[in-house]
């Protein structure tokens, strides 16, 4: 089987650590050029597992360097995107829009061009050894903006978009350049928009990782306004193996939102941490409950998000593996390890 060289961008950080082994392991006939610029939110730990793998190469940039991003094109001769990189911590998205404008725009802006320009002869018409080239675009269910609290109301590939925060703005943006590339081009591309994804490999500064390690702490746990904000979390493999089938299923122009249908408030899953905690890791005559502490809401903060992912689940068969209860075991028990615990 031909080998083929695919671009991968931001697979130092969270989603993009846990795809690269598994996307390796699964395509031996693919090489993955994975271009990181390596923000405080990548760490080429997340990747040690493969960084001696022949298939696997890792070049330290910015998306939006285009004079990079035509290199790495012609140098490996680039036959299919999966752009991961982004800024996307809604805190820091308030106190400093321009950073994320700039990568999530203007970069994703910079690699369907350069893309385009590559692939294609002219508006529709690819060049002939490029014909099966694809750019995958990774975005958010946080470009809908928020939802009623009615169980039956669900984010849907047809949902308006209507993003909240400077985050959520700069990803709907930069799915519209896609979107635009689409229609006025005709490039082969399509968008995933996800749920709230955990696991192992997970920044820090996230809820989930905050709760296990200020527990373990005995620090507060710190939980926004009055925690039933909703979220749908999706185990981050599951969402691995729905980016793995849009990239080679999903229909060119498509949209597929990929979710968890696990819809928890923020207080159930600090709940349902520190009763693991309290089981596997339990302290006399305390609990890990005790530590909860609420903390002025979030500008802007949406209410609820949910997806359904009724077309991803009938039209590519793909079925989340995990549900939240055996996927945060899973989550907990690869902290307990990185925080040196016994579980």
């Amino acid at each position: 089987m031909q080998t083929k060289n695919i671009l991968l961008t931001g697979t130092a950080g969270f989603i993009g650590s846990n795809f690269v082994p598994y996307f390796l392991e699964k395509y031996p006939n693919y090489n993955l050029v994975n271009l990181d610029l390596l923000t405080y939110a990548g760490d080429l730990e997340n990747l040690k597992e493969c960084e001696n793998d022949p298939n696997y190469k890792f070049i330290k940039g910015d998306i939006c360097n285009r004079e990079l991003v035509e290199f790495i094109f012609a140098e490996y001769d680039i036959k299919g995107v999966i752009h991961f990189a982004a800024e996307s911590h809604v805190d820091n998205s308030i106190k400093n829009p321009g950073v994320f404008v700039q990568t999530n725009v203007n970069g994703t802006y910079t690699l369907v061009d350069v893309a385009k320009k590559y692939w294609m002869e002219k508006p529709f018409t690819y060049k002939t050894e490029y014909q099966d080239c694809r750019f995958h675009h990774i975005s958010t269910d946080e470009v809908y903006g928020t939802l009623s609290l009615d169980p039956n109301d669900l984010f849907t590939e047809k949902t308006p978009y209507a993003p909240n925060s400077p985050y959520s703005a700069s990803k709907a943006s930069s799915d519209m350049i896609i979107r635009a590339y689409v229609e006025t081009f005709g490039l082969n591309a399509v968008i995933t928009n996800c749920s709230n994804n955990y696991g192992p490999k997970q920044h820090d500064e996230k809820l989930i990782p905050t709760i296990i390690r200020n527990a373990l702490n005995n620090n507060p746990i710190p939980i926004y306004g009055d925690g039933k904000n909703i979220r749908d979390w999706l185990y981050v493999l599951d969402h691995c193996k729905g980016i793995d089938l849009v990239y080679h299923k999903g229909n060119k122009g498509e949209t597929y939102n990929i979710g968890g249908r696990n819809e928890r408030t923020n207080l159930q899953i600090v709940d349902a941490i520190t009763t693991i905690l309290d089981k596997e890791v339990p302290q006399p005559n305390f609990s890990y409950k005790s530590l909860i502490t609420f903390v002025e809401d979030r500008a802007g903060h949406d209410r609820r998000y949910a997806i359904d992912a009724s077309k991803l689940e009938n039209e590519l068969g793909w079925k989340a593996d995990e549900n939240f209860d055996t996927g945060i075991v899973k989550t907990i028990e690869w902290y307990l390890s990185k925080y040196n615990r016994i579980y």
